[in-house]
């Protein structure tokens, strides 16, 4: 991509000391970072300039956007690996490398420390994210939240060296898609309502504010939701093999399988749930619809036995006639856009609940907002945002802040075997994945779950993503959701202020924000 670029360039211009001028590499995350010294190789060695003048231009190139706070997706490459595959980009990486440290010692005088936690090449790795910022002129997050823990936490050094790169760009979805395509009866309705702006200009959503008090506008829009969820439940008919109540809540959780996403304490919570059915066969409750989608990783053992989890719940629950079909769990197969446009547009609950500060945004909140799902979930990621358009009444926060998750983080304090012996629930509901309840009488398949979550793993702490820490706080959330729902008008106007307030979160928006100010583009019509 960087060679088509540069020949592409030069078929119409003479002086490749002003590449940067009409071209900028955006990377997207850490793994095209090697395009940074790849344009090096190319200036120096192919277009003959002396490396201060390629180096100027290169960082004039180059813009990095972080999609991440999780260490594990910084992308470090072994230096044994790479200078093997690629010597002399690796010899270049020496060189950028020994001149930033240079940099480093300048205006850091004597701080070692500055350089072991800076620098590109350190400990027989080459750190990705290191030479992306150095090689960039600007360097953005996907929140606001998100940008402000890089900017304060993860990327600190690189920010107090270089504050004028960062900046943020909160993400953003395509209304083309996830509406106008993925739920043609809202669609309709909208534009009946408001015009067709909304196709091209989200912001035009906010025009819909003056019909979330109006009845028969309201019964509208909870009948397209009613349709969409018999659209929906045919789908998991043919796919799954499961019968579900168009009319029970469509709580749905569709995203990667990450154990910061924490699947896991919602199907926990299905288990709690079920167990309170089962000593308490009378109890009133909205029959409620879990609905997961997502992929793991292949060598993702954890987020493997926790889908083989979600499918072993759902397999006892679905087939427990004593519980009237209260409750059902399906497991999408094979999540993907084309099944994720009949979920969205079917859920009556997003589920974000993601541990506050780890998600960098997430846009699957954005997706179920857009469909007129309320958030269930954590201040995190774009969430934060997402409350901010829409209010705090119409949205379900629960659990702990970032700041308080990372307070735990650095300073220790949490002991969630403490909360297992006091809170005779969640005992039950962990028991439960080593009594062979969940697994056909085999106490082992689900040990490291339980074993994660009580005492750590091998060089980790004991339930790193404060699944219990949180479990009674979104438990207590989800008795919101149900009450909230049995208020038929109050839902209907909660379901149409999250369509109406998702202006904000068009990818359109973000888009012209990064035009506007990283790549300072001039508009073609």
């Amino acid at each position: 991509s960087v060679q088509r670029a540069v020949a592409k360039y030069k078929q119409t211009h003479d002086d490749i000391r002003k590449f940067h001028e009409k071209v900028t590499f955006q990377l997207n995350d850490t793994h095209p970072t090697v395009a940074v010294a790849e344009l090096m190789r190319i200036l120096v060695d192919e277009e003959g300039l002396e490396w201060d003048e390629a180096w100027e231009v290169t960082r004039k190139t180059c813009a990095y956007t972080n999609h991440t706070i999780m260490a594990e997706a910084l992308e470090k490459w072994p230096i044994e690996l790479f200078s093997r595959l690629l010597p002399r980009v690796y010899q270049i990486v020496e060189e950028i490398n020994r001149r930033f440290v240079i940099e480093i010692q300048n205006k850091y005088p004597g701080d070692q420390e500055k350089i072991r936690k800076m620098a590109i090449l350190y400990d027989g790795q080459i750190r990705m994210a290191h030479l992306a910022i150095a090689g960039s002129y600007s360097v953005n997050g996907v929140a606001r939240l998100h940008t402000e823990i890089l900017k304060k936490r993860e990327l600190r050094d690189f920010y107090e060296m270089m504050p004028e790169k960062f900046n943020n760009k909160t993400n953003g979805i395509t209304q083309r898609r996830f509406l106008l395509h993925g739920n043609p009866l809202l669609a309709s309705w909208v534009t009946d309502k408001i015009g067709d702006d909304w196709i091209t200009n989200l912001d035009h959503l906010k025009h819909l504010k003056v019909y979330v008090d109006d009845e028969k506008c309201q019964q509208e829009f909870m009948n397209i939701k009613y349709q969409n969820k018999v659209r929906l439940a045919k789908y998991i008919k043919e796919h799954n093999g499961i019968d579900v109540d168009p009319r029970s809540i469509f709580d749905c959780q569709v995203k990667r399988l990450h154990e910061y996403k924490r699947q896991l304490m919602n199907i926990l919570h299905v288990m709690y749930l079920y167990n309170e059915l089962k000593a308490h066969p009378d109890m009133d409750i909205v029959p409620r619809t879990f609905i997961f989608g997502a992929k793991a990783a292949a060598g993702y053992y954890t987020a493997k036995l926790t889908i083989k989890l979600i499918n072993a719940v759902a397999d006892k629950i679905n087939n427990d006639s004593s519980i009237n079909g209260k409750i059902k769990v399906v497991f999408i197969e094979d999540y993907r856009v084309s099944n994720a446009e009949l979920i969205f547009a079917a859920a009556d609950v997003s589920e974000q609940i993601s541990t506050a500060s780890k998600e960098a945004s997430g846009t699957g909140n954005m997706k179920f907002m857009l469909n007129g799902a309320p958030t269930l979930g954590t201040m995190d990621g774009a969430n934060v945002e997402i409350v901010d358009e829409v209010g705090a009444e119409n949205a379900f926060i629960f659990g702990m802040s970032s700041e308080e998750v990372i307070n735990y983080e650095n300073n220790g304090g949490y002991h969630p075997y403490e909360i297992y012996q006091n809170d005779k629930d969640i005992h039950e509901v962990l028991d439960q994945l080593v009594d062979g309840t969940y697994a056909n009488g085999d106490p082992e398949l689900y040990k490291d779950l339980y074993q994660s979550l009580l005492f750590g793993d091998t060089g980790s702490q004991a339930d790193m993503y404060f699944i219990l820490k949180d479990f009674r706080s979104y438990a207590e959330a989800q008795k919101k959701v149900e009450e909230a729902y049995r208020d038929t008008k109050g839902w209907a106007k909660m379901a149409m202020t999250n369509t109406a307030g998702c202006g904000k979160f068009s990818s359109d928006r973000t888009i012209q924000e990064y035009v506007d100010d990283i790549w300072h583009l001039d508009k073609i019509r």
